[in-house]
């Protein structure tokens, strides 16, 4: 094993430092860290196109693994036993591609999400700690800071709020993605002619013709609630990087999956209620003239109290097992391929 780099990602101000600009003198230095625009700019556009890479590799992954989750999140009682069982039945009666019902919206809405998400995590980390967690006279008042002194370093809670940032501007994107492919999903007849979307153009259509944009974004503040917490993926990803980056030799490809793998199941614990909830809503009937069943919940509320009373506390933890498993090598791979396209000089 070679010894360990920092990501490129991880420690923003390595890139952010003094040396990037010409020195001038001491009071010129102390006024700004930020890089030359040219470099800045690069670096968020590379921010951009690596996300794609680590979209394509989540799907690929991960895609399976969300089918089970999504509907044992949203199946009656009694229909599956458990994951596994989910699995075995849906292999035995649509086949293998079965487990990829639905994968076309998400192949290129998650090479999008990511690439936005990714992209703009990158420019929001840049631009907090041009504008805010440089600047001494804040530094003091900021959580968690002390710790981490280095005016020319984002700390750790940084990146979680980066994060929050990151999750609310791709949740715009995200709502009408995640909602075609949740409906898609819970479609169990084999036969396609049985289904009442035969893919996702159909169902985007029918969706945008009987409830129009609305309906598309059904499920839309949901979501950015949701992605509120990628604060913890974030935030932990930078802390368990910079630990591996002192405490191990792993080199940085492998410190990029062990910290990925982690933080993203750091994340599912702390948010999947909420995506229960989130995906409750975003398949419920549309109702009118959809002719598709009648519509239960008029909003969030309404579908995290059904939530309850359906099965207590437990029913917000439903799915959770095949999530989990998913979450660390979908999210491992992706971030290695993230970082490994962010090191890259193009």
């Amino acid at each position: 094993m070679t010894s360990a780099q920092a990501p490129v990602q991880v420690k923003p101000a390595s890139e952010i430092t003094k040396q990037q600009t010409p020195s001038r003198n001491a009071a010129d230095e102390t006024k700004t860290h930020a890089p030359a625009p040219a470099a800045a700019n690069k670096k968020d556009y590379k921010g951009f196109v690596a996300g794609v890479f680590s979209g394509i590799t989540k799907l690929s992954v991960g895609h399976p693994f969300d089918t089970v989750k999504v509907r044992l999140q949203t199946s009656k009682d009694g229909h599956f036993k458990g994951p596994l069982d989910c699995t075995l039945q849906t292999v035995q009666k649509e086949g293998v591609r079965g487990l990829y019902k639905g994968a076309t919206p998400p192949l290129v809405g998650w090479m999008v999400m990511d690439s936005v998400m990714l992209g703009s995590l990158t420019l929001y980390r840049r631009l907090l700690l041009e504008n805010v967690f440089s600047q001494s006279h804040l530094r003091p008042y900021i959580p968690f800071c002390r710790s981490q002194p280095d005016p020319n370093t984002l700390p750790s809670f940084g990146h979680g709020i980066a994060g929050i940032m990151a999750g609310t501007t791709v949740s715009f994107i995200a709502a009408p993605v995640e909602h075609i492919k949740a409906r898609l999903q819970v479609q169990y007849a084999a036969d396609k002619t049985k289904r009442m979307y035969s893919g996702p153009v159909d169902c985007l259509r029918k969706i945008l013709s009987t409830h129009g944009i609305r309906g598309v974004y059904r499920g839309l503040f949901a979501t950015i609630l949701f992605r509120s917490f990628f604060f913890f993926w974030w935030g932990s990803y930078d802390v368990l990087t910079r630990y591996f980056k002192q405490n191990t030799n792993m080199s940085a490809p492998l410190i990029n999956f062990w910290a990925g793998g982690i933080s993203a199941q750091i994340f599912w614990l702390t948010s999947y209620p909420s995506d229960v909830v989130k995906q409750r809503l975003m398949v419920d009937p549309m109702g009118g003239a959809l002719n598709d069943g009648q519509r239960h919940f008029r909003g969030w509320k309404d579908a995290a109290r059904a939530v309850w009373q359906e099965r207590g506390w437990k029913g917000y933890w439903r799915g959770f097992v095949p999530c989990f498993l998913r979450a660390f090598p979908a999210n491992a791979m992706a971030l290695v391929a993230f970082e490994g396209v962010m090191r890259l000089n193009f």
